[in-house]
């Protein structure tokens, strides 16, 4: 079975999100027999390496409300990533964009560590306030998760992989996902936004049960409720 989870670096549904796709995953019956593939999306394609001013006064002005309701969407935000497990520091968070984090990610996928470098991304931004366009920053936080550096460095300061982030945006528009976290099991279900594990338990073992029907072969004989005298 194949999971695949469209979602942004600067996202906090996402993180809480991931978060409950792990839960549900170590509740599932076949753990083992799935394969996690995080697909890019950007949220702000647009975005500078390094906004200025507070991520609050930004969703503000993006989301046309005043600082105080940015403030207390965060406070929520917080408490639910909290029962998560997830520590949110909006306060320290310096957004910026994200296609070279999101390189990164194909790169960190192909050595074998791709959800160890997603993991690392989203605690840098939301949790720890690294700043998360900034090319050396990536660079440190790749080798954390046992990247090379040099190669690191080739891509964030090269092109590498950007026809792959395009090529999954893409991706996106066609399966009509306009917002994130967004998990695609084998092209077949979806899965918008970050639901409660036991949502997404149930759609695995749906999804298992379809890809795994049960044969029926003629057997011998046996008691229906009827024929047996007990």
């Amino acid at each position: 079975m194949k999971v695949e989870i469209w979602s942004d670096i600067v996202c906090p549904w996402c993180y809480i999100g991931k978060r409950r796709f792990e839960t549900a995953l170590a509740e599932f019956a076949h753990a083992d027999d799935v394969e996690v593939v995080w697909r890019a999306y950007e949220l702000d394609p647009n975005a500078p390496r390094h906004r200025e001013g507070s991520l609050a006064d930004h969703v503000a002005r993006k989301y046309g409300m005043d600082a105080e309701q940015a403030r207390a969407s965060q406070e929520r935000l917080t408490d639910l990533a909290a029962e998560e497990g997830v520590e949110f520091r909006f306060d320290k968070a310096l957004p910026g964009n994200t296609f070279d984090a999101h390189r990164l990610v194909h790169l960190a996928s192909e050595r074998g560590v791709q959800d160890a470098m997603k993991e690392r991304l989203l605690a840098a931004y939301l949790t720890e306030g690294a700043p998360i366009g900034d090319p050396d920053t990536l660079v440190a936080l790749a080798a954390e998760v046992g990247l090379d550096g040099e190669e690191t460095r080739d891509v964030v300061f090269g092109d590498r992989y950007t026809d792959d982030v395009r090529a999954e945006e893409r991706d996106a528009v066609a399966l009509g996902i306009t917002g994130v976290p967004f998990f695609v099991i084998d092209r077949k279900y979806g899965v918008s936004g970050a639901q409660a594990s036991s949502v997404l338990v149930d759609v695995l073992d749906n999804a298992w049960r379809e890809a795994h029907p049960l044969v029926m072969t003629v057997g011998g004989e046996m008691c229906d409720d009827d024929s047996c005298a007990i």
